[in-house]
């Protein structure tokens, strides 16, 4: 009635076969997960010339108490402005009472206005940076976002682009929202 379940496979694997025969490079090695330390491979790395970054952006819209509302991870080579359109996409049905967004010069746009232009009663400001000012000055309403990215920062896994994929970057990043949150909660 009984039988070895493993017979067949372990007669499979022990079967004599040429000494040559190659499974090819890392054949252990998932096919999603291959690259290590080396960055992704699905087509959204990217390089921005203007930051000098190479990989990929994560773009935050955040309440005016740092917690995140929507994040999007994409490639480094779409430009910022470009990059407001994916953030404001779909906001109006998730968050209805959102009225104003605080920006900086960076966004300051047509391809923002037209994708802000597109979600009604959404009004958009763009914080400036004074021409006389020199060194770093915090900006008002722009460190809020800043110190979000610094959040961000101390999670191992988010401070360094180790991910293969896109989405699996996103999600990392969605773990660290929850446990921003979780932390602002237990206080």
């Amino acid at each position: 009635m009984g039988g070895h379940l493993g017979g067949p496979t372990y007669d499979l694997a022990r079967a004599p076969r040429a000494r040559s025969f190659s499974h090819g490079r890392c054949h252990r090695q998932p096919v999603a997960e291959s690259g290590g330390k080396r960055g992704g491979f699905d087509g959204e790395v990217g390089f921005d010339a203007g930051k000098k970054v190479k990989g990929r952006k994560i773009h935050a819209l955040v309440d005016t108490e740092g917690l995140p509302i929507r994040v999007v991870v994409h490639s480094a080579g779409i430009q910022d402005r470009d990059g407001a359109a994916l953030v404001l996409d779909k906001i109006r049905n998730r968050f209805p009472w959102l009225e104003l967004v605080w920006a900086d010069n960076g966004y300051n746009a047509w391809q923002v206005e037209t994708a802000v232009a597109k979600v009604p009663a959404l009004r958009l400001e763009i914080v400036k940076r004074s021409d006389d000012l020199k060194g770093f000055v915090v900006l008002p309403r722009r460190w809020v976002v800043e110190r979000t990215f610094s959040w961000f920062g101390r999670n191992r896994r988010i401070a360094k682009d180790y991910e293969n994929l896109a989405e699996t970057l996103a999600a990392f990043v969605t773990l660290a929202c929850i446990q921003i949150a979780v932390r602002r909660l237990a206080r």
